[in-house]
């Protein structure tokens, strides 16, 4: 008798996220520090994928970004402050672990000047 498997994840998932950056080639370099897998790297695009098959496009910025501007994503984390300890040992200068109501996090910067939240996960026990 052959077993199924059930497929319980959810039926959907969020497949591209883009990001405008000052320059692809280093952005893409950080994002790979940050634990990112390159897909494709050309000089005015960058694919990078994500677990779960999601894929952050970086391509060149069309206007000029302002230090401090909000990334169009937030990431999470298994371990917050493994990842933590990795991010501040690499030189990507971390803040300070904040608590809110949901998830402890923390913030850091693209080469861009971007603010990129990462999060600790509260990933319910269903596969996703």
């Amino acid at each position: 008798m052959v077993m199924t498997r059930i497929d319980e994840r959810p039926p959907v998932w969020i497949g591209h996220v883009f990001m405008a950056v000052t320059d692809v080639k280093q952005s893409a370099g950080f994002m790979c520090k940050l634990g990112m897998r390159e897909i494709f790297q050309a000089d005015d695009i960058s694919v990078l994928e994500l677990r779960g098959g999601t894929h952050l496009l970086l391509r060149p910025a069309l206007d000029p970004i302002v230090s401090g501007t909000v990334a169009p994503f937030d990431l999470m984390v298994d371990d917050l402050e493994i990842s933590y300890e990795k991010f501040e040992a690499l030189g990507l200068s971390p803040s300070t672990i904040q608590a809110d109501t949901f998830h402890r996090s923390f913030t850091l910067c693209d080469p861009s000047g971007c603010v990129i939240t990462v999060n600790s996960s509260h990933v319910s026990d269903s596969p996703v």
